[in-house]
């Protein structure tokens, strides 16, 4: 007998669009897809967001992205081998066409794993009641399930298997109901792979990415070799400024410049990487309105948005009561850009390596249909398609097991680790760190907490070294002491190195222990180096 969330529909062509009501929610996702097309069991299906997804009558269609789009992402055509892959399902066709190896030579015969069972998610009761999942190499010619070895482990198409393509495309529907028509989603091999493409889609040598002041490391070393220039725009606590972007954009003089107006912003708006800011609803809907206002495109990078946390309170203050349905839990996310986007200007990257694990090396693009065309015709003839294993691990735990339902359940689970993950080192922060050098505010999402040092007060500024020298000399005695921490410079949008210093810790990995002891060494690398007492805070009992 099949799995409850394998749903037999009646059958329809790959194209066909069912007649779903407006909108979706939890509640909704089994009458949803008993309207749907059935997802094929064949090799290399085709898949599209269309098919599990609402219509959007009454929405408006995106805008096209012609004029932005490169020559290498105009020049790009579809694969004719992934195309003869969609006939594969046909009833009688024997195929000699592709190259697909059977699936008797794949050494697997099958695949178990122990998941939590919501709502006890933690290692321990995993461990003692978790859910054993089994995956079998034949489950869908044996009516168990619509997904199996034989199907993940093959060849597959781009955009990725149909299975997991509609739990995602379900998924950004309940939290996000993008407000445009023709949206569509395509599984990625996680965002640093998808962000390398969306360069190549939208960006040529000597143009300019705007994108935060301090940004993600790993962008900017993607951007230096495709010949792209990094803009930083100013920050506050709450991330990007948008009167800032405004203001270069509205001045911008392509003589002075050497390069043509920006049109390409780069984002991380919740939790950002390294500041750990959260753009506020306010912040976004103004960013928002000044990309209308000059045309300009959109990447929303958001591997850390289902990790906001709930509110900091303070060592001695009661904590904010948790969500307590899946609605007070959505509801009290920040509304993403992808959910205010009336143009079709936003394409969003989301993953599951903060979520689930990064060695899945999955994740999903949501943009319009014109752009996940474009997108795919890429991954066709370089990724492909994500890992089948991880596919089918991803599908058997999300859409199998947990269903929508309990992964909102476990998103929820996450938000409260985390809290209490960050506030455990904010605790240490305020015990430890010297106060008259060092401030910070505590991060409201992500992994991520940003430390200002006021480095005019160290002894080598009266000597006439620089700012990357004093936090070169405060990295190098806080790691003398047995404590990393990531330099502020390491993360700056451009080469000059900015008038403030910054470094960066993280309350994801390490125990609560070794996180209070890592931020109480740091403490004490921060007091040798500009000479202050010993354990202040502590003696203080600060």
């Amino acid at each position: 007998m099949a799995p409850p969330s394998a749903i037999d529909a009646q059958a329809a062509s790959d194209t066909q669009a069912a007649a779903f009501v407006e909108g979706l929610s939890i509640n909704g996702v089994r009458a949803r897809r008993s309207k749907a097309p059935a997802i094929s069991s064949a090799i290399a299906a085709h898949g599209s967001s269309d098919m599990f997804k609402s219509p959007g009558y009454g929405k408006p269609k995106a805008k096209r992205w012609d004029h932005i789009l490169t020559e290498e992402s105009k020049a790009r055509k579809p694969s004719p081998l992934k195309q003869a892959a969609a006939l594969l399902g046909t009833p009688g066709l024997i195929s000699l066409g592709g190259g697909l190896p059977s699936s008797t030579v794949f050494p697997f015969d099958q695949i178990e794993m122990k998941v939590p069972s919501p709502p006890h998610f933690s290692e321990a009761e995993t461990r003692d009641h978790g859910t054993l999942v089994r995956a079998g190499k034949h489950d869908a010619a044996e009516g168990k399930s619509i997904y199996d070895i034989h199907i993940a482990l093959n060849y597959g198409q781009a955009v990725g298997s149909p299975q997991l393509l509609r739990f995602v495309t379900e998924h950004t529907e309940i939290v996000h109901h993008p407000p445009y028509q023709d949206w569509q989603c395509a599984l990625t091999v996680g965002s640093t792979s998808a962000l390398d493409m969306a360069l190549r889609m939208f960006a040529g040598r000597g143009d300019y990415l705007m994108t935060e002041e301090y940004t993600f490391c790993s962008a900017l070393e993607t951007i230096a070799p495709l010949g792209i220039k990094a803009l930083g725009i100013k920050m506050d606590a709450q991330g990007l400024l948008p009167s800032h972007m405004d203001h270069i954009l509205s001045t911008w003089s392509e003589s002075e410049r050497g390069a043509r107006k920006p049109y390409l912003l780069y984002t991380v708006p919740s939790g950002q990487n390294p500041t750990g800011a959260t753009q506020s609803a306010q912040r976004r809907r103004d960013l928002y309105t000044v990309a209308r206002k000059h045309d300009i495109y959109i990447l929303e990078d958001e591997p850390y948005y289902f990790l906001q946390m709930q509110p900091y309170t303070g060592p001695n203050a009661p904590d904010v009561p948790p969500p307590s349905t899946h609605e007070e839990f959505l509801d009290a996310l920040a509304p993403s850009l992808l959910s205010m986007d009336t143009d079709g200007r936003v394409m969003r990257l989301d993953s599951f390596s903060k979520v689930i694990a990064p060695g899945t090396r999955s994740g999903w693009i949501t943009a319009s249909a014109q752009i996940v065309e474009r997108f795919v015709r890429h991954s066709e003839v370089s990724t492909q398609n994500p890992s089948g294993l991880s596919q089918l691990v991803l599908f058997k735990l999300l859409d199998e097991t947990w269903g929508h339902s309990g992964y909102l359940d476990w998103l929820i689970w996450l938000r409260l680790e985390y809290t209490r993950r960050r506030d455990n080192l904010v605790y240490a922060c305020e015990r430890y760190l010297p106060r008259e050098v060092a401030s910070w505010n505590p991060p409201a999402a992500g992994m991520f907490h940003w430390i200002q040092v006021d480095w005019r007060r160290h002894q080598l500024v009266e000597k006439g070294k620089s700012i990357l020298e004093v936090e070169e000399k405060i990295w190098r005695a806080g790691v003398d002491r047995g404590v990393l921490s990531a330099k502020g410079s390491w993360s700056r949008a451009e080469t000059d190195p900015g008038e403030d210093m910054f470094f960066r810790t993280t309350f994801a990995a390490a125990g609560a222990e070794d996180v209070t002891e890592a931020i109480r060494r740091f403490g004490d690398a921060l007091r040798a180096e500009f000479g202050l007492n010993p354990g202040l805070n502590e003696k203080n009992g600060t």
